[in-house]
């Protein structure tokens, strides 16, 4: 039996899919998990009531998510995905085949089930490799109990700042994140929409700049978030923005990374820049520069 699921990201929009077939619903101790099937995006799955992840598109959310930071550093070799339990981010950073370990720090072990289950295709057997390490928990926990200077790269595979996640998304917390980081290290984060969440993209980037030395912002269009989505990336070393054509395409040579189906060399740039009409939008929101 088909029904309309529609997602709500600001109280004045609304939009979703009038066709959908649910597949299958658990509540876990931490939120309402469910699967859907689409005609449009193929399956996807929500937490309380939020798109996460669908077959259709997600390979545009992770590698931008992934590619742009990891590329900026020189030889990356260990990871941590904060989240990330439907393999969606572990799967693009074994495209890398310099990395010799990656932690998934997931705090809802039925994420991880139910997306194995149903959507096979975004994790693409990542967590059947010995290079990942798949941890049930908490992941501000993890974080506080890890041995110091160990990640290259951290990326923030989470749900939105007003979610359990909540508490990941301060600078207290990117403090912390810091201890675990290698001198050089960056950590991706994703941000929301310019147009539906402007005010939570400024705090955001707020809260970044206030804690990284450089900070830089990506966009892209995902459809099952109806919306141009934002990310941003934070170093005190890296800056992504700032790799040629020729570097990066010597690093993708390098790391066998193989064909993706979005971003590549020639898109990168356009990845770091923002329209007026964008800049303006977070404008209203960001503090002046001091």
């Amino acid at each position: 039996m088909s029904a309309p699921l529609l997602f709500q990201p600001s109280p004045d929009a609304v939009y979703g899919f009038p066709h959908a077939k649910r597949l299958a619903r658990v509540d876990s101790p931490f939120q309402r998990i469910e699967v859907w099937d689409t005609p449009q995006l193929g399956r996807l799955f929500t937490l309380d009531g939020r798109p996460m992840t669908s077959t259709g598109d997600e390979f545009i959310y992770h590698e931008c998510m992934v590619h742009p930071a990891a590329l900026a550093h020189p030889s990356q070799q260990a990871a941590l995905v904060l989240g990330g339990g439907d393999g969606g981010a572990a799967r693009q950073l074994l495209r890398h085949a310099g990395i010799g370990r990656i932690v998934v720090a997931e705090l809802d072990a039925q994420v991880v089930r139910l997306t194995r289950e149903y959507l096979p295709e975004v994790h693409g057997g990542a967590f059947d490799d010995p290079r990942v390490e798949l941890i049930i928990g908490d992941a501000a926990q993890y974080v506080e109990a890890a041995a110091p200077a160990q990640f290259d790269l951290v990326v923030f595979d989470l749900t939105p700042p007003d979610s359990p996640a909540a508490g990941l998304y301060t600078q207290a917390f990117y403090q912390r994140l810091k201890r675990i980081m290698r001198p050089i290290a960056a950590v991706s984060v994703h941000l929301g929409s310019p147009y539906f969440h402007a005010e939570r993209v400024a705090r955001l980037l707020g809260d970044l700049r206030a804690t990284f030395a450089v900070v830089r912002t990506m966009s892209a269009f995902v459809p099952l978030y109806g919306s141009l989505w934002m990310m941003a990336t934070a170093s005190d070393t890296l800056d992504p923005a700032a790799l040629t054509v020729d570097t990066l395409t010597e690093r993708i040579d390098a790391r066998a990374i193989g064909s993706l189906k979005h971003y590549d060399a020639l898109m990168h740039a356009g990845l770091f820049s923002a329209s007026p009409a964008v800049r303006d939008k977070l404008s209203q929101f960001l503090k002046p520069a001091s």
